[in-house]
């Protein structure tokens, strides 16, 4: 069909018509028909149509996930071998069921991100930092080749470190990112949010009253660690006040702050090289590797019960060549974990524990996804 047929074609349609079929066709799809006419360019670029596309698309990916007709998607990115030494590029990989990988896309990174790296991703979209995790951070959606530079509060300390999180409010259909900024200086924690709908940034107080009962009223956060994980609506990292460790947690549709028990002498009586939290099989976990006679011994503890401190559980003890901090990625949907060790990237099932060499080289980040959805947020330009 020539250009001109489908211009008239879409003319004739009414246009709450026209933009239902288009509410269901690939992101790829509908760059191209921006061009087809004026009306097909007016109704995909728009707020309403991204959101509504947005939303079809959720709902699709939590019906193959009900179903278990997919499984799962790797994530990493690395350098292009041939361009030039600074090119990086981020891969898609489908997981299939023999435990062999299928590339599904590949998308060069913007060169303002060669000092950066990923430090999240939610429904198509990418939270990039600098390598410092100082004041500017990037959003970025590979499917449409757009990205928003943000900056954020710049601090004039010279030791300070930052964890920042993605997240999507399902509520208000917008997407925040919070970051946190520690400083080596012992003073209290800062903390601001970012709301792509209103694009901007908005400094908060951390506070909420502790659960331990030490502190006389708020907890006083002096440091945090990376990474910040997305689960159940909140994000989640490990705060350290200056008498006990928790888990943070922030609600990003209500914006509140709450304290989550940590296990029970999860880190005591063993020589522990690093923890970290993680999904396992859709539950908040820490994993804590510890040093072993025979390398690492990787220790699984699960939140059967999500905000429940009781339900800690330590499900699993994995042994493995060895991992350090930096080199453990998370894990798949059905709970084997994505490592860096000695014979390179693998996945390792902790019932087995079998190892899978993943056929990914020079890899400098890994994620996961259960699904491949992409989006068109941003293409308006984030408002």
């Amino acid at each position: 069909m020539s250009q001109n047929s489908t211009t008239s074609t879409c003319e004739l349609l009414p246009e709450d018509v026209l933009e239902d079929i288009l509410g269901h066709l690939p992101v790829k799809s509908l760059t191209r028909f921006r061009c087809v006419s004026k009306s097909c360019d007016s109704i995909i670029t728009d707020p309403t149509f991204i959101t509504k596309h947005l939303k079809l698309n959720l709902n699709q990916s939590e019906s193959l996930i009900s179903r278990n007709t997919h499984s799962g998607y790797l994530l990493y990115t690395t350098e292009d071998k041939n361009n030039s030494p600074s090119s990086k590029q981020l891969c898609t990989v489908d997981c299939n069921n023999d435990r062999t990988l299928t590339q599904v896309s590949r998308f060069e990174m913007p060169s303002c991100f060669d000092e950066c790296y990923i430090v999240g991703c939610c429904n198509g979209l990418f939270c990039i930092a600098d390598d410092d995790l100082s004041h500017i951070i990037y959003l970025w959606n590979p499917s449409i080749r757009i990205f928003k530079k943000l900056l954020a509060t710049p601090f004039t300390d010279e030791y300070t470190t930052s964890v920042i999180g993605l997240a999507y409010n399902s509520q208000n259909n917008d997407f925040k990112i919070l970051r946190i900024v520690s400083f080596y200086c012992r003073q209290e924690a800062k903390a601001e949010i970012y709301s792509l709908s209103t694009d901007s940034w908005r400094k908060v107080v951390i506070s909420m009253e502790s659960l331990r009962g030490y502190e006389p009223k708020f907890c006083t956060i002096a440091y945090v660690e990376p990474p910040c994980i997305f689960l159940n609506g909140a994000l989640h990292t490990v705060a350290i006040t200056s008498r006990h460790r928790f888990i943070l947690s922030f609600d990003v549709n209500d914006e509140s702050f709450r304290e989550i028990m940590l296990p029970p002498n999860h880190l005591d009586g063993v020589p522990v090289n690093f923890a970290q939290l993680a999904v396992f099989k859709g539950s908040l976990a820490v994993f804590v590797f510890v040093h072993g006679s025979r390398g690492i011994l990787c220790h699984i503890w699960v939140m059967e019960e999500y905000g429940v401190a009781e339900s800690w559980t330590r499900k699993y003890m994995v042994p493995m060549i060895w991992v350090w901090e930096g080199y453990f990625f998370g894990c798949t949907d059905n709970g084997e974990l994505l490592i860096e060790n000695a014979t390179g990237l693998v996945s390792i099932d902790p019932e087995s524990p079998n190892q899978n060499i993943l056929a990914i080289e020079d890899a400098d980040w890994m994620g996961f996804a259960a699904n491949s959805m992409e989006s068109l947020i941003l293409l308006d330009g984030g408002k």
